[in-house]
């Protein structure tokens, strides 16, 4: 050992003090080497003062503190790795250092990752899907479920009764969806496809895009029941029935790509003419409403005198069961009302009757007796 015992006065604190004293750096050892150089990159200590600069330390000391260190770092990097520190030797401390049980914390890691990752629970409207492995497993309806751990089972939730609306065509700022009809015309059409999901199965795998797939299948039935239909259907009464026609047709492309969605129904908020022929429409359509409404006047006049034309002939038929009766009471009596209707509208009387004037100009006399009447009621002027 470099620092050894100093009894043979051959130390570098042998001097007045007397012999027997001990340096900090020295040891107890028996077995240590009587002669020979003592400092382990053979240079003899020197006595105080010898080394030049009047320190009594002897020289070489530091590279012993140094050796000290890294046998104590050691030390320490063993008692990390679960051994124990020495106890009794050169340098040691006497402390164990504590053992870390790598093992049980990696098991209760893991106990809890399956524990945590094994249970699930499924809502109310909701549909799991339980892939393995990447692969489909099983689908489970609302409730507590177990899988296996993660990453072996991996659970996708689908909102399995929730009804979802795709809105198709202009908003505002944006172009016109424009349409074809079947007689050549062109409209602009709103519609909105309402729509769930019933196979979540398929909802998940077998198409990429779900939303974007139900739109463009919405459109392509739309044009094609558009394009089949005239323009006063496809802006008239029959939007209902076109809007039925394109739900089955939409439900057929989405089954026939096994989407596992269901098409609740089809909703045309609006079919126009497009905007830069929008005004004329609305005069065709004006006017195509006033014929309608002459038309619905001159029926109703039909009716009235159709009710007439029955009034008169069930009239008709009574004064014939009288006539059958009394014929000629009966043409007598029709010829006096005749009369009375005809006399009732001129302005002349004509009496045939013994002793009679055979005219009287009664109209004559009744305007001359207005005339007097107006003047009597009209006031006098007042004299200037």
């Amino acid at each position: 050992m470099p620092w050894q015992n100093n009894e043979d006065g051959d130390g570098p604190d042998r001097g007045s003090e007397g012999t027997g004293r001990r340096t900090p750096w020295s040891s107890q050892g028996k077995d240590a080497p009587k002669a020979g150089p003592r400092n382990p990159w053979g240079d003899a200590p020197k006595p105080r003062g010898t080394n030049g600069s009047g320190d009594d330390r002897p020289r070489g000391s530091g590279g012993a503190d140094f050796d000290d260190f890294i046998r104590r770092s050691q030390e320490k990097l063993r008692g990390l790795g679960g051994g124990t520190g020495g106890s009794g030797g050169s340098g040691g401390t006497g402390r164990s250092a504590p053992n870390i049980p790598w093992g049980l914390i990696a098991g209760g890691f893991f106990l809890v990752l399956i524990a945590t990752t094994s249970a699930y629970r499924v809502d109310a409207g909701e549909r799991a899907v339980v892939t393995r492995f990447g692969q489909f497993a099983e689908t489970n309806g609302p409730g507590f479920h177990l899988k296996l751990p993660v990453p072996i089972d991996v659970v996708n939730k689908v909102r399995f009764e929730d009804i979802r609306t795709t809105l198709i065509g202009t908003v505002e700022g944006e172009a016109e969806n424009l349409m074809i009809t079947g007689d050549g015309n062109v409209i602009n059409t709103v519609y909105a496809v309402r729509w769930r999901v019933n196979n979540a199965e398929n909802f998940l795998f077998q198409i990429a895009e779900p939303d974007a797939t139900v739109r463009d299948a919405t459109e392509s039935a739309m044009r094609e029941i558009v394009g089949q239909s005239t323009l006063n259907n496809a802006i008239g009464p029959e939007r209902a029935a076109i809007a039925d026609q394109v739900r089955v047709r939409v439900q057929e492309i989405l089954d026939s790509y096994g989407a596992g969605v269901l098409v609740q129904g089809v909703d045309i908020n609006k079919a126009d003419p497009p905007g830069a022929v929008d005004e004329a429409f609305k005069d065709v359509s004006a006017a195509q409403q006033d014929a309608e409404q002459f038309l619905n006047q001159a029926r109703a006049y039909a009716q009235q005198i159709s009710a007439q034309a029955d009034g008169a002939t069930a009239a008709f038929d009574k004064v014939f069961e009288q006539y059958r009766l009394a014929p000629e009471v009966t043409r007598k009596r029709m010829y006096l009302e005749t009369m009375e209707d005809v006399l009732a509208k001129v302005d002349k009387t004509i009496i045939e009757a013994p002793g009679v004037q055979a005219y009287l100009p009664l109209p004559e006399l009744q305007r001359r007796s207005q005339a007097n009447a107006a003047r009597t009621a009209q006031p006098e002027a007042p004299a200037k």
